[in-house]
């Protein structure tokens, strides 16, 4: 992977971000039309505040984000934007979400700079998450 910096008015930057977040109870309640649904939500939310989305991967129980953001966004501002957008849109379109569960995320969330380990690593970290052990087939997840 290449890197690729972008430039403002006060200089340049290449921030990434690997967000994780998960539902209420880690149920696993993400799976078929949700799932894509989230899917396309998330990738919305990117395209609206010109971040960068280098891996995403949505499992059942869980949300696996590679994100390259702007320099004033902070790293929980990055998370709540996609939590906050994704439930209350997924709750209106998704009856059983509200049902189930009284919100549809955890209050926590893990986000860690990319820099440590390489943007690469990250990447290839999120794009084989259904390859580990103990896994269920990414086809079955609906």
């Amino acid at each position: 992977m290449t890197r690729k910096v972008r430039r403002f008015s006060g200089g340049v930057y290449d921030l990434g971000l690997h967000v994780v977040w998960c539902p209420k109870y880690r149920r696993p309640v993400l799976g078929g039309r949700v799932a894509e649904r989230l899917d396309e939500l998330i990738r919305a939310k990117a395209d609206e505040r010109r971040w960068e989305i280098i891996a995403l991967e949505v499992m059942p129980d869980r949300v696996h984000l590679f994100v390259k953001h702007d320099p004033k966004s902070s790293a929980s501002y990055v998370a709540n934007q996609f939590k906050g957008f994704t439930s209350r849109v997924l709750r209106e379109e998704f009856p059983h979400l509200k049902s189930r569960m009284p919100t549809l995320w955890s209050s926590s969330y893990f986000a860690a700079s990319v820099g440590a380990v390489s943007a690469a690593t990250v990447e290839k970290y999120i794009n084989t998450q259904w390859e580990r052990p103990g896994k269920k087939d990414k086809e079955a997840r609906g």
